[in-house]
Order: C-alpha cells, then structure tokens, then sequence
C-alpha cells in the first residue's frame, strides 16, 4: 500500500516536524547569517520561499558533522552528486570553520521560528518535554548526522531545544532512511528516481535538483530496468512499487525507538506540531507541500 493511503505514525511524525526543522533550509536569517560570514546569500525562491546558497546549505547542513572533508559531507547526505557537494564543502570551509557555520544555523532557525510562531507558542512547553522524551537516551550509531547533533548542547533560546531536538530526530529518520535504501541495494541516482515515481513525479525533475547529470540518469534507468522495477515508459512495474514501499517499511522499522519512548504520547506530539507546520508553510517559511516542489524549478 502507498504510504500516501495509510500513514503509519511514523511518517506522520516526520511530516509533522518536517516544516518545523526543515525550515532552517529556507530561513531567510539562517541565509543571512551565511552571508554574514562570507557565504552568498539567498539568491532564488520557490513560491516565495527563500531558497538557500548551495555551499551555503552543503556547509551548515554539514557543520553538524564537525569540520569533515567534503566527501564524508557527500557520503551522509547520500542522494547528491559529490562533484556538486566536495567543491562546495571545500569553498565553505575557506571561509569560516565549521563552529560559527553550525552556530549560525542555531540562530537562523530559531530566528525564523520566533518570527512566524513567536517565542512561546502554543504547547511550547509540552513540544519541549516530549521532544526530550523521544530522544533523551537515543541510540545513535551508524547514524551520522544525528550523532553529530547528539555533540551539541541545546540553544539558549525558549525555543533552542525544540529545533536541536526536533532536528535530530528528523536526521536520525533522515540516517535511517539511507541505511535502508542501501539495505535495498540503490545508489543515489536510484534513489532520486525511485523516489520521485513514489511522490508522482516526472523522471529527472526533482533528482536535477542534485546535480546528477543525464548520463547518470540513463545509467541508472537501465539498471532499475534489469531488476524490473521500472518498465520501458519509465513507470512502476508491480515489484518496483512494492519494493519502493519496502524502503518506507524499513525506515519505519529503525524509527520505533522514537515512537516507543514517546508511548501514548506520539499522537499529541504530531498535533501539538501540526499546527505549527501550518502557520509556517502559510508564512513562507517552508515549501508549500514539501521538498519536491522543487521539481517544477528544476534543470
């Protein structure tokens, strides 16, 4: 069954905190911050959504990793093409260390959200304490980038522990989705393709927003093809759908320890946040729907 019939509680989880983190990636004080350091600032947009600088967002996202070359950066993003991110990792780190990258994130983000939500919205104080429910003691291992996040102390903000929180869950679902798309046997152009059937999209217009160039696209097109997951029109066959939902299940699967910490709570929390989500989207702060509203910009 698509995930878009019956979302598991798991997947309404991480759309409910997508537009409340994700949003440090459209944040137009985070892309000021940047620019402040050194780095472009925001130069384009979707919709009115600010998009960012792309070593910009390669280096912030990174920093989370600690001052790493750029191919461990590219390694634990997982979809995007390392000629695009090592370069750009590269420019970031001539520019300031990775300190005062990740320092300005904290503050973009939570600057966006005290401007949209203000500093105490409503249910701040149960957002928090469930939040620290869910990940107080979170097993982290073979997950990067929420590891890095677990070195970080929360920001001395109201809201500071609800972004640091909030965005290490959504890395450590973000790490345990690549884990399971490796377990499934896909390189990253696979992935992006595979996954924008998923969303009902075109082949190539979200996975552009990559870097993959059409000779990758046609590499991994043929070899979807000899696993018979996608046929000659470049659609799902039956097993390629099914095993493109087995990539969810899995995901699923590595994030019950969240779900189970947070017991008869998760609920709550993904209606305490829901709103929230709302009240961003409708301020710009996120893309309307989610990331591949891109797709239409792409090329």
């Amino acid at each position: 069954m698509d995930r878009r019939d019956a979302p598991t509680i798991e997947r309404r989880l991480g759309g409910a905190l997508e537009p409340v983190i994700g949003q440090v990636f459209f944040s137009p004080e985070a892309h000021s911050a940047y620019a402040a350091l050194g780095f472009a600032d925001s130069a384009r947009d979707a919709d009115g959504v600010a998009l960012p600088d792309g070593p910009a967002y390669f280096t912030s996202r990174g920093s989370l990793l600690g001052q790493v070359r750029g191919e461990v950066v590219a390694s634990a993003f997982a979809v995007f093409n390392p000629a695009a991110v090592v370069p750009s990792v590269d420019f970031g780190w001539s520019v300031p260390d990775a300190p005062p990258v990740c320092d300005a994130r904290d503050r973009g983000a939570i600057g966006q959200l005290e401007r949209i939500l203000g500093a105490d919205p409503d249910g701040r104080d149960r957002v928090e304490k469930l939040l620290l429910k869910a990940t107080d003691g979170l097993r982290v291992e073979g997950r990067p980038l929420a590891s890095g996040i677990t070195a970080l102390p929360d920001p001395d903000h109201p809201l500071g522990t609800i972004f640091r929180r909030g965005d290490l869950l959504r890395e450590f679902r973000g790490d345990s989705h690549t884990a399971a798309w490796i377990h499934a046997g896909f390189d990253a152009v696979q992935i992006g393709l595979l996954t924008e059937l998923y969303w009902g999209l075109p082949l190539r217009s979200y996975t552009r927003t990559r870097a993959w160039s059409d000779d990758y696209f046609d590499l991994a097109e043929e070899r979807l093809r000899s696993r018979g997951l996608i046929d000659a029109a470049g659609a799902f066959t039956d097993a390629g759908r099914d095993v493109r939902e087995q990539v969810e299940v899995d995901t699923d699967s590595m994030m019950r320890p969240v779900v189970d910490a947070l017991g008869d709570d998760v609920d709550e929390l993904v209606s305490l946040l829901a709103p929230w989500g709302v009240a961003i989207r409708s301020a710009k702060g996120y893309l309307s729907s989610g990331p591949h509203d891109l797709a239409s910009r792409a090329g």
